[in-house]
């Protein structure tokens, strides 16, 4: 327990030093005035209060990420709790902040259009499709797991079927309405029964006090998988949300829409993705006790969160404590297919204000989602596929935010660093992924590396000729 405490302790710490250190790079001006302020639309320019934006973007961000990724890298040993503390301080929650923030001073501009601004015009219309895709798989990939803990805990009646169309048509108004109708009013209620069960079961942790691996033990790897499964790169795609995540970048939007001071920034995107990675590292350990206890036979990571809450917060917790996890994917699911309709409308210059626009964009879009998710449902295998290429897409789109915030650092004259070694590590990662994973290429492990570690430094190279021939220049 000790070195999960100070872990627990460094991601605290983290967000008060380095979120500061962060924040002053970028330089939030209180005095400008905001998108929600100067292009308020009563739809998705609305002002919202911080403390409800925090609890948005933090139930918008979380999803599965937190809780089932940790709970399948705790697998892979401590090495799990270094990514997760480490990455979410100076990967993902900077990755968050400085993505929101750009996002706000250009006019609550989308992901895609970031892209384009700093890395050119054929990465934005690249952007636009793959992030597009991306929010359809989120939206696909979230209903699955959330529909068969309904029907588990409802009468036989109300079976998975049932759920699904429930919460497809939840995710069509969520998508269709003003922001402040439905997301700006139930979000926090559900967030904070995702806050509740972090907190329930940190609280058991020390209550129970169990016999966790220490930094000392080493960072070998235990995955059941072996060779198979190697830290790197398999760890740091598994865990994703839970120490960073470029579907993070495609929410801050939502919510650089909706601010009225910029000097919020810090609390809503810095603040949320470190309440994330709080989450994860609870439920890593959780996971670890679990494991210790009864084995790592058990690879369903719903059925290990449901043992681990009766348990631990009895009935009643538990109830609230599963209703937790289906509020997380499901809130994630609509906001990513508002994302998706908001991404296409800026594509082909729709008005959102009139509703037969929303309409217009948002049914191909549900309809595309419908049918992935049907492909998923086919069979257990079905549903691994389209999970595992939307864990890998979503880190890649990360890569992307990581290296356009990079370029923006640079043509700013900031500090350039805090974003470029996050860019080349998780360039090397997604890199080695698609290329070792049996979904990928299937090429041999060493191989891949070789590979990886060209990329890498070709991208390096050719960063800092951009850099010195624009100086020359």
């Amino acid at each position: 327990m000790i070195t999960f405490s100070v872990a627990l302790l460094l991601l605290v710490v983290g967000y008060f030093a380095y979120g500061a250190l962060i924040e002053r790079l970028f330089a939030p001006d209180a005095s400008k005035t905001t998108p929600a302020i100067s292009k308020a639309d009563g739809v998705d320019y609305v002002p919202m209060s911080g403390w409800r934006m925090f609890m948005i973007q933090f139930l918008n961000i979380a999803g599965l990420g937190p809780i089932f990724g940790a709970i399948m890298g705790a697998k892979f040993g401590m090495s799990s709790y270094l990514w997760i503390v480490l990455g979410t301080i100076f990967g993902g929650a900077v990755h968050d902040y400085l993505a929101g923030m750009i996002s706000l001073r250009n006019d609550g501009c989308n992901l895609p259009e970031i892209h384009g601004k700093y890395l050119g015009n054929s990465m934005k219309q690249f952007s636009r499709c793959f992030a597009v895709l991306l929010m359809i798989l989120v939206g696909a990939v979230f209903v699955a797991g959330p529909a068969e803990l309904l029907g588990s805990l409802t009468p036989s009646f109300f079976d998975t079927t049932f759920w699904i169309i429930i919460i497809f048509l939840y995710y069509f108004l969520a998508t269709m309405l003003p922001i402040d109708k439905i997301i700006g009013k139930i979000y926090p209620l559900f967030a904070f029964a995702l806050l509740f069960m972090a907190f329930g079961i940190l609280v058991m942790l020390y209550i129970k006090f169990p016999a966790l691996p220490e930094i000392t033990d080493g960072l070998a790897n235990i995955h059941p998988g072996g060779e198979r499964m190697p830290i790197f790169p398999m760890m740091f795609i598994s865990i994703a949300c839970g120490a960073i995540s470029g579907f993070h970048a495609t929410q801050s939007p939502l919510m650089a829409r909706c601010m009225t001071n910029e000097k919020q920034g810090r609390r809503i995107f810095y603040g949320a993705m470190v309440a994330e990675g709080i989450v994860a590292l609870i439920w890593a350990a959780a996971a670890t006790y679990f494991f210790q206890r009864n084995g790592m036979g058990i690879s369903n990571a719903a059925e290990i969160v449901n043992n681990i809450t009766k348990d631990w917060l009895g009935v009643y917790g538990s109830v609230l404590a599963i209703l937790g996890v289906i509020a997380a994917p499901i809130t994630s699911g609509d906001t990513a297919l508002r994302s998706a309709r908001l991404m296409v409308s800026d594509m082909f210059k729709f008005d959102q204000r009139p509703i037969k626009n929303r309409l217009f964009i948002s049914v191909p879009l549900f309809l595309i989602t419908i049918g992935i998710l049907l492909y998923s449902l086919r069979d257990k295998e079905g549903f691994n596929i389209i999970w595992r290429y939307f864990a890998w897409a979503n880190q890649t789109l990360a890569v992307m935010t990581l290296w356009a915030i990079t370029v923006y650092l640079l043509k700013e004259k900031k500090c350039y660093w805090v974003t470029l070694l996050p860019a080349l590590f998780m360039t090397s990662v997604v890199v080695t992924y698609i290329l070792v994973a049996p979904e990928g290429l299937g090429l041999s492990y060493y191989l891949s590396l070789s590979i990886s570690i060209s990329v890498v430094l070709l991208l390096l190279g050719l960063f800092f000729y951009k850099k010195i021939k624009n100086k020359v220049h």
